[in-house]
């Protein structure tokens, strides 16, 4: 077993000194006469003079603005930070800027077939031609555009395109059930569908056109469908082809992107839906340009025509942010597919084969090389790798040190952890610093982030409430359709006013290593992507024979994951309870994602809830992991105190089967 905080890479002088951050500082002495020693003293700046750190991004990436902004920071409030007022940013814009002849905009590849270049003619091309599409359909700057495509070019294009118009972009991926799907698109009232006939994963093809029918008939709001047809093409009364929408281009000089205000929505991402239907959270065009400049460039340490690769779906803000190494003029690589067929360490050879210099994937990703034996240093020649980029859960030591035994003694693994609330990372890595084994080396630049413990008070070298405390651009601007902000406060501003909860427990050590120890609150991580219970309590609560069920995840030892579901049956069920587990599995599949599919099915009497008709959760996951039933669940506060005693009575089995200490 690798100790925690063990010292596992340094870097050289050299690597140090190529750095963009090493640029940075440079001309921050140059430009603004701000002179910094080394990272920790760059962010401590970065978060004392915010304003001053904002205004220099803003200079040093040259953001194109067609009015001036009158100042950085007006109101500070959070939420409600006013940036940039009288700016106008368009992020599809400065994706298009920097077109080239010398390099790829994109590179693709689907499972089974050959990798490939979107020469970056080809693509602006086809983002104005989507664009001129949209308009030419009535799309108007604030109107919405929903995709269920898998993760190919043309999602990427189509992004962009939505941005260039001033339309509101938002993705489920196709395996998503229609449910799901509906549940996130509903909201917005889309006015346009974009849909595929399918995808292929692990050998086989997912035929996805029924599905693509159903969500036309649900969601009324869709005046224009727009289908990518791979395979076997698409069958909706009045859909247009993708070529077909495709058929007009006014050519680069004559094409016009809209002048989005600094907070205008840019796309519409979704929680996962913990307390009810997800929320759709609103990012802004110069918020996401901003801050994903600086992740891409100084987290990253992306230069231009390198290429960054993360194992992500089009329903994970992940995917979002790989697409946006376009704004710092890298290339990014899409995969659509089995990440380990038709071999177990297929995206290794995709990373020989592109020569990727960012490779990214979850730690339970990693977990699962190290299970299968592979060491892709014995068969993949990945010299120009330089980062190994670990996000979506936390990174055990073992995951990192097993990249610098099984893949490459010199490369630099950066572990983030952020999230879909604001884009980007609130906790990440930097290339000017040592890694240490199970720690994210740093607080990133311009993130006011620290560890509080429960009286607000701040924290150092024990674990407490991850939360931020000055705005950063890339907050959420809203929910969407949510008056008064309510959700919206009550997500993160409800146990300390002014400032954001995020839900991680966090802690940073005196050097400024953090450490994240999974969620405080209750929702669900599953192979690396965060899941909402509210899906699962639809679909589960939905059968005939369950009267009620809750639904936890447990972080284990070694980065793995269990995922139990306790079911209580309504009275006068006589089925047997192996046909309910076998139906209620086939349902989360197919109604929400294999994801959503728990580990072990349980049957209790009944489930606790409190008075306030809350289940319990959080109390009851505590339990599972070994907390005294006394200590986390005040049984006055309870609606049938003896439905905890049936959740108590499973604990001790279900942990030694797990070889969790009692």
């Amino acid at each position: 077993m690798t100790s925690e905080g063990a010292l596992l890479w340094t870097p050289s002088p050299e690597r140090v000194a190529r750095s963009n951050i090493a640029a940075f500082q440079a001309w921050l002495m140059r430009e603004r006469g701000v002179q910094v020693a080394d990272y920790h003293a760059l962010w401590r700046w970065s978060v004392d003079d915010i304003e001053a750190f904002w205004a220099a991004i803003w200079d040093y990436f040259a953001i194109d603005s067609p009015t001036p902004p009158t100042r950085v920071l007006g109101r500070c409030d959070m939420p409600g930070a006013e940036w940039f007022a009288g700016a106008s940013v368009n992020y599809g814009a400065h994706i298009l800027r920097n077109a080239t002849p010398d390099r790829p905009a994109l590179l693709a590849q689907t499972e089974g077939e050959a990798l490939r270049p979107v020469a970056w003619a080809d693509f602006a091309a086809a983002v104005r031609r989507f664009a001129e599409g949209l308009r030419r359909v009535g799309v108007a700057p604030g109107d919405r555009v929903a995709s269920v495509l898998p993760n190919v070019p043309e999602a990427a294009i189509a992004l962009t395109a939505c941005a260039t118009v001033g339309a509101v972009w938002t993705s489920c991926a196709p395996e998503f059930g229609v449910a799901g799907i509906v549940d996130r698109f509903a909201q917005l009232a889309p006015k346009v569908l974009l849909v595929s006939d399918g995808y292929p994963f692990g050998g086989k093809w997912f035929d996805r056109r029924s599905e693509g029918a159903e969500l036309v008939r649900l969601l009324p709001s869709v005046k224009t469908v727009v289908h990518l047809s791979r395979r076997a093409g698409i069958e909706i009364d009045g859909a247009i082809a993708w070529p077909a929408f495709l058929a007009d281009d006014p050519g680069a000089s004559a094409f016009v992107c809209e002048a989005a205000p600094f907070d205008h929505p840019l796309w519409v991402l979704f929680s996962s839906g913990t307390t009810g239907i997800p929320k759709a959270i609103v990012h802004s065009h110069g918020g996401v340009t901003l801050e994903l400049s600086k992740t891409m460039a100084f987290h990253l340490d992306l230069h231009p025509g390198e290429r960054m690769f993360f194992y992500a779906t089009t329903g994970w803000v992940v995917w979002n942010i790989v697409v946006s190494a376009l704004l710092v003029g890298a290339t990014p690589l899409l995969y659509d597919g089995h990440p380990a067929f038709p071999e177990p360490d297929a995206l290794w050879r995709l990373a020989e084969t592109s020569a990727a210099t960012v490779f990214g994937v979850s730690p339970t990703y990693v977990q699962q090389m190290i299970d299968a034996g592979v060491r892709p240093r014995d068969r993949r020649n990945l010299s120009r790798l330089e980062c190994i980029f670990l996000s979506g859960s936390p990174a055990t030591p073992e995951s990192m040190a097993w990249c610098y035994d099984a893949v490459k003694e010199d490369v630099w693994v950066a572990s983030q952890s952020g999230g879909t609330d604001v884009a980007s990372g609130f906790v990440g890595a930097s290339p000017t610093l040592p890694v240490y084994a199970g720690e994210i080396q740093c607080p990133m630049l311009g993130v006011d982030v620290v560890a509080f413990d429960d009286a607000g008070r701040e924290t150092v070298g024990e674990l407490g409430e991850l939360v931020v405390r000055q705005p950063m651009p890339s907050m959420p601007l809203r929910f969407w359709n949510d008056p008064d902000d309510r959700r919206y406060r009550e997500s993160y501003f409800e146990a300390f006013p002014g400032v954001w909860r995020h839900g991680d427990f966090l802690k940073i050590n005196s050097r400024g290593g953090c450490y994240i120890y999974g969620r405080s609150d209750a929702t669900l991580n599953r192979y690396g992507v965060r899941i909402g219970a509210a899906e699962i309590y639809r679909i589960v609560d939905g059968d005939p024979a369950v009267a009620d069920s809750l639904i936890v995840s447990l972080d284990l030892p070694g980065g793995g994951f269990f995922m139990p579901l306790f079911v209580a049956l309504r009275d006068g069920v006589s089925e047997e309870f192996a046909e309910i587990d076998t139906r209620l599995r086939t349902q989360l599949r197919q109604g929400a994602s294999p994801r959503h599919v728990p580990d072990r099915i349980v049957r209790v009497s009944a489930i606790p809830f409190t008075l306030t008709g809350k289940k319990m959760e959080v109390p009851v996951k505590r339990i599972l992991m070994g907390a005294n039933p006394v200590d986390v669940a005040n049984r006055d506060a309870m609606r049938d105190p003896a439905a905890l005693d049936a959740i108590v009575a499973v604990a001790a089995s279900l942990r030694a089967e797990l070889g969790l200490a009692t």
